[in-house]
């Protein structure tokens, strides 16, 4: 059995290239199409920032692009909770899994924040 490395970036793309299929199956309404309109700038947000913080220049300054990639994460999460709530894309059951990708995504970011923090005495 070959072993997958674990690579988050590729993580993140996967989850933007997911979330753009959840931004296309948004009802063409006024609602739908504003939820729409912020939901895909905030999911692609967390790719392209982790790429910046994979650069970032001082410990500080990681803490820094990876406090916006959390804050995209959570955005995309409330997205997804009133997407479900209003069961704007049916079955709701199809978000399920894109739902639990975003709280494994907000856990890693949020314990990879922790842990510099921690091992830089911020």
């Amino acid at each position: 059995m070959q072993s997958r490395k674990f690579d988050l970036e590729d993580r993140l793309v996967d989850y933007t290239c997911r979330m753009i299929d959840v931004v296309e199956a948004l009802p063409n309404k006024r609602s739908g199409n504003y939820i729409a309109g912020q939901l895909i700038r905030s999911c692609h947000s967390p790719t392209f920032n982790y790429g910046e913080a994979q650069a970032a220049e001082s410990p500080k300054d990681f803490i820094n692009k990876m406090g916006v990639i959390l804050k995209e994460l959570k955005e995309c999460r409330t997205a997804l909770k009133v997407i479900i709530k209003k069961e704007l894309i049916k079955p709701i059951k199809k978000l399920d899994g894109v739902f639990k990708e975003t709280e494994e995504l907000i856990a890693i970011i949020a314990k990879s924040i922790a842990t510099c923090k921690k091992n830089n005495t911020l």
